[in-house]
């Protein structure tokens, strides 16, 4: 597969968090001819590992989670299925979605809204609160009152646009994964001096616990959260947006473990690699927030893509900024046990 063949095939997987299955599966499958081995954990990461063959090797994990924000249904009124949010849907985004709900075999349905020539007065105008939303299948009320508890993805089209841009649903951070997939593509002939591990973690965007529970298990040395950051669009703050197609975003902050942030900004500019720096002084909203509490403490970085319309069925990419990113992983991953010295002293 190339590039963009990954990222259409991990973007239709309906994989909502807490319900990643099918996006974890699809992964096992394309990180196995890339490591020595693959292994899916009681909390549905799923972990690749690119030995080194040195004994007593110093850990790093690259992680990038596979979960997409979704819904899940609550109850039943005259065949309408009532719902609340799995993560920060926007809520203005929702009325005349199509959405795919994960019955087996899954089925199609709509959110409903009324047409303007009913609505009252203003209405038009206003976001509907989810309370007031629900999902059209064509069911009876008998069978739409058995899909109580059943989760729901918004479906969105993978398509590419002009100038190496793509655009689907669960960008974020599938996108992501496709980055580290290529990040191993470009380590297969390169020796390496530590241990590597790719996961594609579960639950992000509820609660980070997958990335938690698989740094708690895996105890790395130092651990780097590929996410997606937020694209730069006419309508955007420049102060908290970036261009699309200029290279890879480093986050700087606090929270942010100094050696592995001036490591990547050093390897950055050594490779001639196009990046610009994201300051975090709280929350990163990554799964490093979690992560560098983790038993005695975890080094951890943040790197990012550029992303449009984030938690949208149309997040929008430039698979240059992808290509960019995992070169800059690639680097920083070489000569690490040698290069980072007391950093990665146990």
């Amino acid at each position: 597969m190339e590039q963009k063949e990954y990222l259409s095939a991990l973007s239709a997987c309906a994989a909502p968090s807490g319900r990643e299955g099918a996006a974890v599966q699809l992964a096992a499958e394309l990180l196995r001819p890339l490591t020595d081995e693959v292994t899916v954990d009681r909390f549905g990461n799923v972990i690749g590992l690119r030995r080194c063959g040195k004994p007593n090797a110093k850990r790093v994990v690259l992680d990038a989670h596979l979960d997409e924000v979704g819904m899940v249904t609550t109850g039943a009124k005259e065949g309408f299925l009532s719902f609340r949010l799995v993560g920060g849907v926007d809520p203005r985004m929702l009325p005349n979605r199509e959405v795919t709900i994960l019955t087996q075999p899954p089925r199609f349905g709509l959110i409903a809204v009324l047409p303007p020539h009913v609505q009252k007065p203003g209405a038009a105008n206003k976001s509907i609160p989810v309370e007031d939303l629900y999902i059209d299948a064509g069911l009876t009320q008998e069978e739409a009152r058995q899909l109580t508890g059943t989760f729901v993805v918004p479906r969105g089209p993978f398509r590419s646009l002009l100038n190496q841009r793509v655009t689907g649903k669960a960008m974020d951070d599938r996108a992501g994964f496709v980055t580290l997939l290529r990040t191993l593509e470009l380590l297969r002939e390169v020796p390496l001096d530590v241990d590597l591990y790719v996961m594609g973690s579960s639950r992000e965007e509820v609660n980070g616990g997958g990335a938690l529970v698989g740094a708690f298990a895996l105890a790395p040395h130092c651990f780097v959260a590929v996410d997606v950051t937020h694209g730069r669009t006419p309508d955007g703050p420049k102060e908290d947006t970036f261009p699309l197609g200029e290279g890879t975003v480093i986050g700087i902050g606090p929270n942010i473990t100094r050696w592995m942030q001036e490591r990547l900004i050093q390897k950055a500019e050594a490779q001639q690699i196009p990046w610009s720096p994201e300051v975090m002084t709280g929350h990163s909203g990554t799964n490093a927030w979690r992560v560098q509490t983790a038993r005695e403490g975890i080094a951890t970085a943040v790197v990012s893509l550029p992303l449009r319309y984030m938690h949208s069925p149309v997040e929008t990419l430039d698979q240059n900024d992808l290509e960019q990113t995992a070169k800059l992983l690639a680097a920083f991953v070489t000569d690490l046990a040698q290069e980072g010295g007391e950093f990665l002293a146990d």
